[in-house]
């Protein structure tokens, strides 16, 4: 690999300004199409994914600050959810919240994001253990007590209403089966519609599943709506030599009007046409031509394709029909009972809808009258709500009856609208634990500690884990205020470590090169925010800063030796005490849970679907400003197997003019070194000479061993939270008169740590 070639390409980029202007769009829309995954609700599980907690940020917020108000509204969901009223979060998506059983925030004052990158390499736990990271904006509020005070929104359904008033549901029904499942206020037919976890948990046919191979699929949609029509489905079977087959098939539409009504003759000799039960005799069947293959072929025909299918015990109908359909609602499991058990149709027809259906006088069940009474007991139950179907029918269908808790109405307390009242309101505890503070949360939920030691070891002390805690890690801001008169200038000595790592020296020149031209050479490698031009007596240098540590990157690997009229310039990194640790920090960063499958290209003309070949490309992430004449992006690939087919085919795409290498720029960050620009700058010759040549100072080494213990607690108390609890660390960051240093947001649904020895065997403790 020659690295002319690259510079070629470079000098031909440079003359073909009008094709690029012209080609630049494509890139665009292909960005837009491949991104779509993020943007709603993440990407897709597969039929063997077991359906866990996760959360994720947005595409379109992964570089966009969140603000305390913004974290607030994920923590309300996260404890709350749709059964509380509250909506997914605006800027993240946390999935499959109902299986969240805690949520943990611990506070970090007086660290920035910037810290967290300057000791990238001791925060182990922290840069390997949570999945989403995105920019804070610091507040001037006391976080932890806007978090426990703040106002949980009020919702427009009055069914949800109970989350803000004591009274509004009884402590008895807390527990009830309907309830646990379904929460209490009234949602869509989508709310209703099973998983496909649920739906290989109860044995329903479904693609892809061992035994399923030879069932016919319906032409379904692949999500449905609220406005979705529902089809209600009911089938009679008779047993034959190889079990039971189907002799009849009903489906009736939204309104009850029977759309289709078959008798099917069985594949195989009959044994026995239940006809007590499915009202079919041997007559009945003998002129019967009709095949199970014709019915499947019908069904497809007649339903929509965002049709969703409803019936009592609807996975025995689908197996006799050998028929999957993707969105359904099984009656039996809405009307549920205490340990599995399930309420008879009769039963629920009889109670519910006032009807007498399958009396003893009739020869057996008439298919269209099963299929109508599920349909309508689906519409009812998602007409009415959980909340108050459990309460018109408690004492029939579920045998008990409750008092009401307040006798007189004027009695009953105003009720609450802050987080953590309602919390309580609810059964659930919280507990605040750090520094004595004005925390708007009752003295018996708060424990104040002198140190971070004293608060990790009396939260892991705990027998339950409460189910939101908030914990205040102070020492690193008790440290800075002990060193207020350099505070500042260790903020910028902290940034100015982060510009270093984008920052190439390159050179010599021939005489009269200009910065432009410097700019123009190595923007094919990435955005470049500056030039320094370094012109001694003899010769011209460069100093090079990159937007992206990606940019200094691929500068030393295609640049270095490049021969520029005549003569070989060479590009080497700067030697300061900073950059001595860069081949670790650059190694822990290709492997970042953030970087794991995303990969960084150039190409001098437009991104296309070249890297499609090494692997499903999930999104190809655009900066917010590309260069006018390099076209660089993230390339996020569906597995990290992607990746490193495309690296380890280098020199063939090198030959297709692109240049690629391992992404090392988090998401959430814009730039390395953007983020880290001060209002007010120190002289940048007096700080290029203290950077160079002072040493580590014991105050260094002393904020080293405190980064490195907090991580450390931070580690424990990870492994100590319950599986599947919601883990927020938030870095607050600091603002003042002299600049705005942001922090740094750190989330993670636990999962199960039973693979890990020593966590099995410490435990809690």
């Amino acid at each position: 690999m020659e690295p002319s070639s690259s510079a070629a390409t470079a000098a031909a980029a440079t003359s073909s300004r009008e094709k690029r202007k012209h080609c630049v769009p494509t890139a665009h829309e292909t960005a837009k199409r491949l991104k779509t995954e993020q943007e709603s609700e993440g990407v897709e599980e597969g039929p063997h994914t077991p359906r866990l907690p996760r959360i994720s940020v947005l595409l379109n917020h992964l570089q966009h600050p969140i603000t305390l108000n913004e974290l607030t509204e994920l923590l309300h969901y996260a404890a709350l959810g749709k059964t509380g009223g509250i909506k997914q979060p605006s800027w993240c998506r946390l999935h499959h919240q109902r299986k969240v059983k805690g949520v943990n925030v611990v506070i970090v004052q007086g660290l920035t994001q910037s810290h967290f990158y300057k000791h990238y390499l001791t925060m182990r736990h922290l840069r390997t253990n949570y999945s989403s990271r995105v920019t804070f904006t610091p507040s001037s509020d006391n976080v932890a007590s806007r978090i426990f005070g703040s106002e949980v929104p009020k919702s427009d359904d009055p069914s949800h209403s109970q989350i803000h008033n004591d009274s509004g549901l009884h402590t008895a029904l807390l527990t009830h089966p309907v309830i646990t499942k379904f929460g209490t206020q009234r949602r869509g037919l989508t709310a209703y519609v099973l998983t496909q976890e649920e739906m290989i948990k109860r044995h329903f046919p479904v693609k892809g599943m061992p035994g399923f191979e030879e069932f016919v699929c319906t032409d379904s949609v692949d999500c449905v709506t609220d406005s979705s029509p529902l089809y209600g489905l009911d089938c009679e079977m008779c047993l034959t030599e190889k079990g039971y087959e189907l002799t009849r098939v009903s489906l009736v539409d939204s309104d009850g009007n029977c759309v289709l009504d078959d008798l099917v003759k069985p594949q195989n000799r009959i044994f026995n046409y239940l006809t007590k039960f499915s009202g079919i005799t041997a007559a009945m069947l003998r002129p019967i031509t009709t095949t199970l293959r014709d019915i499947q072929e019908k069904l497809k025909v007649v339903l929509p394709r965002d049709a969703v299918l409803v019936g009592h015990s609807l996975d025995s109908d689908l197996m006799a029909l050998k028929l999957i359909h993707q969105h359904v609602i099984d009656t039996s499991l809405l009307y549920r009972k205490e340990f599995g058990q399930k309420f008879k149709l009769k039963v629920l027809a009889e109670t519910v809808l006032k009807r007498q259906i399958q009396t003893e006088e009739k020869q057996g069940h008439c298919s269209i009258e099963d299929a109508v009474a599920a349909l309508e007991l689906a519409q009812y139950f998602i007409k009415t709500g959980p909340h108050q179907v459990v309460e018109n029918h408690l004492e029939e269908l579920w045998g008990y009856r409750i008092e009401e808790e307040f006798t007189d109405c004027a009695s009953a307390p105003t009720p609450s609208h802050r987080f953590a009242d309602i919390l309580q309101t609810l059964g659930q505890s919280v507990a605040f634990l750090g520094k004595r503070s004005d925390v708007a949360l009752d003295l018996s939920n708060q424990q104040w500690h002198s140190s971070d030691k004293e608060v990790l070891a009396s939260f892991r002390r705990r027998p339950k884990c409460p189910f939101l805690s908030v914990l205040q890690f102070s020492s690193f801001s008790d440290h800075l205020k002990d060193c207020v008169p350099r505070q500042e200038l260790q903020y910028k000595k902290v940034c100015a470590n982060l510009r270093d790592l984008c920052v190439v020296f390159a050179g010599p020149f021939p005489v009269g090169f200009s910065e432009r031209e410097v700019k123009r050479l190595f923007r094919c490698c990435g955005p470049v925010r500056k030039i320094k031009m370094l012109i001694t007596t003899v010769r011209v240098h460069a100093e090079v800063e990159f937007e992206l540590l990606e940019g200094a990157v691929l500068a030393l690997k295609t640049l270095n030796g490049f021969h520029l009229q005549g003569q070989s310039i060479k590009v080497q990194r700067p030697v300061y005490e900073s950059t001595l640790d860069l081949d670790l920090t650059l190694d822990a960063l290709m492997g970042d849970t953030l970087n794991t499958s995303h990969l960084y290209a150039v190409k001098l003309k437009p991104i296309r679907e070249t890297f499609s070949h090494f692997g499903t490309v999930e999104r190809i992430i655009l900066p917010a400003k590309p260069g006018k004449h390099a076209r660089h992006a993230f390339i996020k690939f569906e597995s990290s197997e992607g990746k490193w087919a495309a690296l380890s085919s280098s020199e063939d795409l090198w030959k297709d003019d692109y240049i690629i290498c391992p992404s090392l720029t988090p998401s959430h960050l814009r730039s390395w070194v953007a983020g880290t620009t001060t209002q007010s700058t120190v002289d940048a010759e007096r700080e290029d000479e203290e950077r160079t040549h002072m040493h580590t100072t014991c105050q260094e080494q002393e904020v080293e061993l405190k980064m490195r213990k907090l991580d450390r607690r931070l580690r424990k108390l990870f492994r100590s939270l319950p599986d599947y609890t919601l883990s927020v660390v938030v870095l607050l960051g600091h603002t003042s008169a002299q600049g705005h240093f942001p922090g740094l947001c750190f989330m993670e649904v636990k999962k199960g740590e039973k693979s890990d020895p020593a966590v099995q065997k410490k435990g809690r403790h």
